[in-house]
């Protein structure tokens, strides 16, 4: 994959993190993004490094959208032309709790976050990659991290479920205009995965994955979501464009 080059927001730890070393071990130079330029952020760029890959590490809130079409041409400058978008960068609810309490704090910041800043930079990634010749010895793709909240309902986090709602119909409308223009767009829905942000319910995960919610009896590691994201951002599914694709062991799979 010479010439490759990946922008993933949210990539200083978990899923973000583990889709930059699954891309960087594919030879794809990558750029690394997290909300403050700090430890966490030096260390996930070293792991870059250790891939023998090249790396820029910076820090954007995704949700600035007036900074987006700035921060993607300061990544250029230093790795080249971008290739690859994975939307990563999410947030989970201010508390879980019944429906009816839900505040528009943490509303706004649901959708602001996980939805409104994937759309525009998904928007500002295509246009550059539109403004410019293309090889077509490269492949270009964005693939955007929602849930399978997506599609199933946690009541107790409603204002969480209804922004990957609306990120994975983003990935579609995306997929359909950019698709005539040899981008592919994906939408890869993590299941019951390990880590910072489900930590607190883990244990819960763990018990209800070995009782059956999910067909392998496990809860999931970044690795394994890194690694989809990886091999769809690599073209190796090739010819397709706007899937979803579930990585969840399983558990959404209609049973009796």
């Amino acid at each position: 994959m010479s010439g490759q080059v990946a922008l993933i927001t949210g990539s200083g730890r978990g899923i973000g993190l583990a889709a930059a070393v699954a891309l960087a071990k594919r030879g794809f130079a990558v750029a690394l993004n997290g909300l403050a330029d700090d430890e966490e952020l030096a260390r996930a760029a070293q792991a870059i490094r250790d891939c023998g890959a090249r790396v820029h590490a910076s820090a954007l809130d995704v949700s600035d959208i007036a900074a987006h079409d700035a921060y993607l041409g300061a990544i250029e400058a230093k790795l080249g032309p971008l290739t690859t978008l994975v939307n990563n960068a999410g947030v989970g609810v201010i508390s879980r709790g019944d429906l009816l309490d839900v505040t528009e704090e943490s509303y706004d910041r649901c959708l602001t976050v996980n939805t409104k800043s994937l759309f525009f930079l998904s928007q500002a990634f295509a246009k550059r990659l539109l403004g410019r010749a293309r090889s077509p010895e490269q492949f270009h793709s964005i693939v955007n991290v929602t849930s399978s909240n997506a599609n199933a309902v946690a009541v107790q986090r409603g204002e969480y479920c209804a922004s990957k709602a609306a990120a994975a119909m983003v990935s579609k409308t995306f997929a359909v205009r950019l698709g005539p223009e040899n981008i592919a767009v994906y939408d890869v829905q993590p299941g019951l995965i390990k880590t910072d942000m489900t930590a607190p319910v883990i244990a819960q995960y763990e018990q209800r994955a070995k009782d059956g919610l999910t067909l392998f009896p496990r809860v999931g590691q970044p690795e394994d979501v890194g690694n989809v994201i990886a091999a769809l951002a690599t073209g190796e599914l090739p010819y397709t464009t706007g899937q979803t694709v579930s990585v969840d062991a399983g558990m959404l799979v209609s049973r009796f």
